[in-house]
């Protein structure tokens, strides 16, 4: 990964899904758009289930050969789980999207809330 680890820590509001998937990308010093992507359907995750506001910490990280995204916030509550959504629905795709992108993604959950994680091809 070009230029080391990338961490943010911010309130996950809808307009900062927009701004931090920029950062990212200046961060990597060219576009990535699986990893643009995985940020973008993490945090708003966040946004969607946890509420607008609640504080967040992004890393990406890399190894030359794979790329990890976690999105951690301070609820163990809302794990995210994969839905099968009816075809006139417009949300509900978001896990089913980066189960098809990554190579694998988890949920770690401890005392202070909870990582969603996934690693994907390229570094």
């Amino acid at each position: 990964m070009s230029g080391g680890d990338f961490e943010a820590e911010l309130e996950a509001v809808p307009e900062a899904v927009p701004l931090l998937r920029h950062a990212v990308r200046a961060h990597l010093r060219r576009e990535c758009a699986d990893v643009e992507l995985a940020v973008s359907e993490l945090l708003g995750n966040v946004v969607r289930h946890v509420g607008p506001g609640a504080p967040v910490r992004l890393r990406v990280s890399g190894d030359g050969t794979t790329t990890r995204v976690e999105v951690t916030d301070r609820t163990g509550d809302a794990v995210p789980a994969p839905r099968s959504p009816s075809p006139d629905e417009e949300s509900g795709r978001g896990l089913a999207l980066l189960e098809a992108l990554a190579v694998r993604w988890g949920v770690v959950r401890g005392a202070g809330g909870k990582t969603v994680w996934c690693e994907l091809d390229g570094g």
